[in-house]
């Protein structure tokens, strides 16, 4: 009996042991998700920054591709405007020369 009993001493101090291991591990795998879930958050802000980051570039990109073309376009009406104008003294030249 007192041989037992040593034995299931000898088992408890291992399970007091085990269960103080646990713990211990158990407050580690606390502390990593805590961990964790900061740099989880800090990701987020990054990629939200980020984002906000590209659609401020998109909109002055925008702005500036808007821009060209309103210049491209000012320059083309420019341009058929001239063309308009030779085409008009085109015609009185042929006109001129068939009332010759």
């Amino acid at each position: 009996m007192e041989t037992r009993i040593e034995e299931l001493t000898v088992r408890m101090r291992r399970t007091e042991q085990d269960a103080a291991a646990a713990r211990v591990l158990a407050g580690g795998a606390d502390r990593d998700v805590a961990d964790l879930g900061v740099k989880v958050d800090a990701n987020r802000k990054a990629i939200n920054a980020l984002g906000v980051q590209t659609a401020a570039r998109f909109d002055r990109l925008e702005q500036q591709v808007n821009s060209g073309f309103t210049e491209i376009r000012g320059k083309l009406d420019a341009t058929a405007a001239g063309q308009q104008q030779i085409v008009n003294l085109l015609d009185i030249l042929i006109v001129q020369q068939q009332s010759e």
